[in-house]
């Protein structure tokens, strides 16, 4: 699978959701690209722009879509890496703000 199969994929199951790719292509390539890397690296697509453990028990939390991708995406518009956000993110009616991390630090623990 390339980026634009995942993407074509992914794309039909999130926007049914309400969550919709970052209109910025090369951005959204980068991250879909990184999420194949980890696929291919430790057998399941973990978040992009976190540290994987390489356990899929202890990283289940940040298998993509993560779990903290909802809260962000409703207080932010945005998820962590910024791969998905709100329409309202995608059209410029909301600011572009920094998402903090939510993932706990004990989760962190390598």
């Amino acid at each position: 699978m390339d980026a634009q199969e995942l993407y074509e994929r992914m794309k039909k199951v999130q926007e049914a959701k309400g969550y919709y790719f970052n209109k910025e292509k090369e951005r959204t390539f980068e991250l879909l690209e990184a999420l194949l890397v980890n696929k291919e690296r430790y057998g399941y697509m973990g978040c992009p722009c976190r540290l994987l453990c390489g356990d899929r028990d202890s990283d289940r939390d940040i298998i993509c879509p993560c779990v903290y991708s909802v809260p962000d995406i409703e207080e932010f518009g945005s998820c962590y890496c910024n791969l998905y956000v709100s329409k309202e993110w995608n059209d410029g009616q909301i600011p572009h703000e920094y998402v903090p991390e939510r993932r706990p630090p004990d989760k962190m623990k390598f």
